[in-house]
């Protein structure tokens, strides 16, 4: 049996504390439940978005707001929710947040028009901000460095089966019984994955309330703006997100289209490559400690634009290996990047991870309605272009931060810079 270090950090924030939790698999599971609910319901529409539009007749951009407004509520939300988890918990904040969206998404095939669904998906949006950065300040708390990354690793994993869940139901259910009843079956099974986070997740046991003060709120996210390789973590989500969430807005719309022309259900089956992004991020940490986070991060750019790519071919067969590619290297360097996040904050954890959280939910709104507005306007074409962009920003970032690691006395370095 490993020996238990019983002794709680002087403060939230502090760094894990070096011993294995004897609960660590628990953990592990509720973590991946929430993360599937967090995913489930955070795009809930974007595989109804056919039907969203024909039942308004509204353009793709038009209908593309039911997902991205859900986006820019987490965005705005987010640090705001974090700072509540510094002084309530953790465990606390995610199980308001995640019983609240939960609610919200049983309200949504209620919504009597477009205006008032996209409002409830953003509302739903603001509560599931709770959950992102809350739960990776809970597990580097709560475990020590190596097991972290592990367990995010598996919470972004439990977002990925969340994602292709929710998408490969909803277009089932909506080609037999409409896209509002796809919407309850969702709603169901966010309910089901909320009960069982809050029934297997252990109490925290190292988290140490901290008092709301604004100003050293405000001094805590000042201090992470002002760190450039935090800023590259935030740039590298934002635009990985914003290419991978152009794609995935705008796939339907082609598929259901010719030369294509598949039913709704086999277009929303289409999702279960979200299940590639499960094993692609449950091993980031291993290769992350093999190649280092900025050759993790080029194998994960690498890896989607060579899927992009290959979507630009009229076979069904190519593009679905294109879907496999992209969503194996954006999983992957999701994980890579945002587990990279809570390993260089020192302090004020919840904060760097919300912010990292907000960069990456705008990518997601960015990529969403800017993608579909350019299909609507340049087709398929336009919109891998514009994903292309996004991702040789994101290798250039990844270059410049290569070669001041290379050229830069060592001592001048910020910590984490030369991993």
């Amino acid at each position: 049996m490993p020996t238990v270090d019983t002794r709680a950090p002087a403060t939230s924030g502090a760094s894990a504390p070096p011993f294995v939790h004897p609960q660590r698999t628990r953990i592990n599971l509720a973590l991946f439940a929430i993360g599937m609910a967090t995913f489930a319901m955070l795009f809930s529409t974007q595989a109804l978005l056919p039907d969203i539009a024909a039942a308004y007749a509204v353009s793709p951009d038009r209908a593309s707001w039911t997902v991205s407004a859900t986006t820019v509520g987490l965005a705005l939300a987010v640090v705001p929710l974090s700072t509540l988890s510094e002084r309530f918990g953790r465990v606390r904040l995610m199980t308001v947040s995640v019983a609240t969206a939960a609610g919200l998404a049983l309200l949504l095939p209620l919504a009597p028009d477009l205006n008032s669904l996209i409002a409830l998906r953003a509302l739903q949006g603001a509560a599931i901000a709770g959950i992102p950065a809350s739960a990776v300040a809970y597990l580097s708390e709560e475990l020590d460095a190596r097991a972290t990354v592990g367990a995010i690793g598996l919470f972004i994993a439990g977002n990925s089966v969340g994602g292709m869940s929710g998408r490969v139901l909803t277009g089932w259910v909506a080609e037999g019984a409409g896209w509002r009843a796809a919407l309850a079956a969702v709603a169901a099974l966010a309910v089901v994955a909320a009960l069982t986070f809050r029934l297997l997740l252990p109490k925290a046991r190292f988290f140490t309330p901290a008092s709301l003060r604004p100003r050293a709120v405000l001094d805590s996210v000042v201090g992470h703006l002002r760190r450039p390789l935090l800023l590259r973590l935030y740039a590298i989500g934002l635009l990985l997100m914003a290419a991978f969430s152009a794609v995935y807005t705008v796939i339907g719309f082609r598929l259901v289209a010719e030369p294509f022309g598949l039913s709704a259900g086999l277009a929303g089956s289409v999702f279960v490559i979200y299940l590639v992004g499960t094993v692609s991020s449950a091993v980031s940490g291993p290769v992350l400690g093999r190649l280092g986070r900025r050759g993790a991060l080029y194998v994960a750019i690498g890896t989607t634009v060579v899927g992009l790519l290959l979507t630009l071919t009229a076979s069904l067969p190519a593009v679905l290996a294109g879907l496999v590619l992209i969503t194996g290297g954006f999983f992957f360097g999701h994980a890579v990047a945002s587990g990279s996040v809570s390993r260089v904050a020192t302090h004020g954890r919840a904060q760097a991870s919300a912010l990292y959280q907000v960069a990456y939910y705008l990518g997601a709104s960015v990529g969403g309605t800017a993608g579909a507005a350019v299909y609507h306007r340049a087709e398929w074409s336009g919109l891998v272009a514009f994903a292309l962009v996004a991702l040789v920003t994101t290798g250039l970032i990844t270059l410049y931060a290569t070669a001041r690691a290379r050229t830069a006395p060592a001592a001048t370095l910020e910590p984490g810079l030369a991993a």
